[in-house]
């Protein structure tokens, strides 16, 4: 973990702060550890937000920070593909042939 300038410079303060005697080493101690520990956190929440996988079972996945549907893509040798694309009760198919066709089929079934 590494500090970012800001936080050097407000530690860089305090310590001046103690050796002009403005503070006690018990607060420079308190402030420095409190820098510290807020840096820790943000490191965490970093770690985390970048870790960030969906659940085994979900219809969705997460790209970008986003909510996406899931697909299942089969892509051909010659370069054409087939993807569904299930939410609810309802299918939605893109195909695209190897000569750039693009098709797009949607349906719903009631539910049953």
């Amino acid at each position: 973990m590494e500090l970012n300038e800001a936080q050097r410079y407000f530690i860089e303060e305090h310590v001046e702060d103690f050796r002009d005697g403005f503070i006690t080493r018990r607060e420079l101690v308190r402030r420095v550890t409190l820098i510290a520990v807020i840096a820790a956190a943000g490191y965490t929440t970093v770690a985390l937000a970048q870790s960030q996988s969906t659940p085994k079972g979900w219809n969705y996945e997460i790209r970008d920070g986003k909510r996406v549907p899931k697909s299942d893509r089969v892509t051909k040798a010659d370069g054409s593909w087939r993807e569904e694309v299930r939410q609810g009760n309802c299918v939605t198919i893109k195909e695209k042939s190897a000569a750039g066709e693009y098709k797009e089929t949607r349906q719903c079934n009631p539910a049953g």
